[in-house]
């Protein structure tokens, strides 16, 4: 399904694109996640990740709440639908693997784990993962989320121009930090 979204918020139009940046398709989004109870997810998403719950909108036979994250606009929201009668939550196949989120710099990256840690809430503490940092904790329903920066980048070991033109792999130098408490 596409959306118009009016040109509210960010976009990164492709510059090698045969299409002009007027009709290319400006982003995904929202993410949709379906959990047991909203209520201990809201308190994840609104007490430790400082969303916000704007709206609620009824759709496919089910009441749709939608939080927004920083700035807001479409490419920023969240849309949560309780369903009672799940499970909580867990890997295997038909699910997705996790949901990442994006904090711009090292500096917020390690804000992060900071929070996480003095909230008592598991994780995996700090992971290079050489393109870019990660930290993953799963929330009350068992829906794992990451927490990514932006940075060093992909073209941290080839030049702009040539990425994604072969297929590769992190050096296998590049190794995962020390979990700071057991995930």
């Amino acid at each position: 399904m596409l959306v118009d979204d009016g040109g509210a918020g960010s976009a990164s139009p492709c510059e090698r694109s045969a299409v002009p940046a007027e009709h290319q398709i400006r982003g995904l989004g929202p993410i949709v996640l379906t959990v047991h109870d909203l209520a201990r997810t809201q308190a994840v998403l609104t007490g430790v990740m400082n969303m916000r719950r704007v709206r609620d909108y009824a759709a496919h036979g089910a009441e749709i709440h939608v939080f927004e994250m920083g700035e807001g606009g479409p490419a920023a929201e969240l849309h949560v639908i309780e369903s009672k009668d799940l499970p909580e939550a867990r890997q295997g196949a038909g699910g997705v693997h996790h949901v990442a989120f994006r904090t711009p710099n090292d500096e917020q990256y390690h804000g992060w784990a900071r929070r996480l840690n003095e909230l008592d809430i598991r994780n995996s503490g700090e992971i290079d993962r050489f393109y870019f940092r990660s930290l993953y904790f799963r929330e009350p329903n068992g829906i794992l989320f990451e927490i990514a920066t932006d940075g060093p980048g992909f073209a941290t070991d080839e030049p702009m121009e040539c990425l994604a033109k072969n297929s590769r792999c992190r050096p296998s130098s590049s190794r995962a930090a020390p979990r700071s408490k057991p995930a």
